[in-house]
């Protein structure tokens, strides 16, 4: 009797529990982060499936191995409207980027992370500098090393031990002429020594979110050690093009330097073709840009272009003489994109995951890098930022909680 008593009490105890537990799962319902929001489910391996060893797979060029499936929340928040075509510019320069100037976001990115001899668009970073870190008044007075400490055939004002210059010259000369013996000067002039200027460049491209960048000289001139990648340049491009002082001065056409000891007074022009309107190269809205080029660098170009409100940043690296048009190309692109009034547009970019540089990145399925948006794999959801790279360890702008992995902790 007792036995059966005790058998008795203790179903009638787990049902209680097995009740309450029935209960519980009803009435606290699994959270979905980013609720009401576009979301997209992915199949195909993404962070979630991450192997020990495994190999980065190219950021512009590799294909998830199955196409991502939009959910029915997606489906529903699609506007009514037919979206427009624009197709995906063929790009022949070996790195390029196509940078929304206004939030930072890649629209179009070939081999972004890779590293590249970047050549005279340096001078963009040293411009940049100069402009926060002096008076366009100051004196630049010339030293024997600034005039002298440098490669046969490179570009100079013929300037002398014991030139001055005001900064505000400096500047004209630096981005117009592409003076690589005004960039010493002017290296000097702020921390004394082109190694101190190369150590502030260095510090000064981190703060600006660059990770595969390293300058050890103001001019861009061949050094092993002095590389910088398409994104890293645009993210340098971004900063420059926003402080005042850099953006008058690359939208120069011409200005007039006054004489100096070995040379009479000249008047120096926009080397950036598609500034100049008399140029068949000219290009309506752009505001600014730097070139470039080195034995080892190719042909290298920076573009700063605005147009109904848009901002865009073009940067071209390794090229062969196709620079102007891959630009041209580029920015035809971003502004159709920008036009449509969307990123939702029908292109032929890849699709789904994609890992660069140890940075995890996502295509969505019309073909345009997720920016600020959440994407589900493997049960798994996952945030990408303002730039397009996952988050980590971190809070969402929608307030989720993201492990050292990525997940949002549920």
């Amino acid at each position: 009797m007792t036995k059966k008593t005790c058998r008795l009490i203790s179903l009638i105890i787990g049902f209680t529990m097995f009740a309450s537990s029935i209960s519980y799962a009803t009435e606290v319902p699994t959270v979905q982060p980013f609720p009401g929001s576009v979301k997209e489910t992915q199949a195909a391996d993404g962070p979630g499936a991450v192997k020990s060893g495994q190999a980065d797979k190219p950021l512009d060029s590799q294909k998830s191995t199955e196409a991502s499936t939009t959910t029915s929340t997606e489906k529903s928040t699609e506007k009514s409207t037919e979206t427009s075509t624009v197709g995906v510019p063929q790009i022949s320069s070996e790195g390029a980027v196509l940078m929304d100037a206004d939030t930072g976001a890649l629209l179009y990115s070939k081999n972004s992370e890779a590293k590249y001899y970047p050549a005279s668009i340096t001078k963009l970073m040293t411009a940049l500098l100069v402009a926060e870190r002096t008076s366009l008044t100051d004196t630049v007075t010339f030293s024997k090393t600034a005039t002298t400490n440098l490669e046969a055939g490179a570009v100079t004002l013929n300037m002398a031990e014991g030139d001055k210059l005001t900064v505000e010259q400096c500047l004209y000369g630096l981005m117009l002429k592409s003076a690589n013996d005004v960039a010493n000067g002017l290296a000097e002039h702020v921390s004394g020594s082109v190694s101190s200027f190369s150590q502030l460049m260095n510090a000064k491209a981190k703060e600006l979110g660059c990770t595969n960048t390293n300058f050890v000289n103001p001019n861009g001139l061949n050094n092993s050690n002095h590389y910088t990648t398409p994104h890293d340049m645009a993210r340098i491009a971004r900063a420059a093009f926003n402080n005042n002082v850099v953006q008058k001065v690359c939208s120069t056409v011409r200005y007039q330097i006054p004489a100096t000891k070995k040379a009479g007074a000249r008047t120096v022009t926009m080397g950036h073709k598609m500034i100049n309107s008399s140029d068949s190269r000219y290009y309506p809205g752009v505001m600014g840009g730097k070139t470039g080029f080195t034995s080892l660098a190719g042909n290298t170009l920076v573009t700063y272009a605005q147009k109904d409100g848009s901002r865009l940043i073009v940067v071209i690296m390794k090229s062969k003489s196709t620079h102007y048009d891959d630009t041209k190309a580029l920015l035809d692109y971003g502004f159709a994109i920008k036009g449509a009034g969307s990123s939702r547009v029908n292109t032929n970019a890849s699709t789904g995951w994609v890992q660069s540089g140890g940075t995890w990145f996502y295509y969505r399925t019309d073909g345009a890098m997720a920016c600020n948006y959440w994407v589900k794999t493997n049960e798994k959801w996952y945030y990408l930022g303002s730039d397009g790279a996952m988050l980590k360890d971190t809070v969402t702008p929608d307030g989720y909680r993201l492990d050292a992995s990525g997940v949002w902790i549920s």
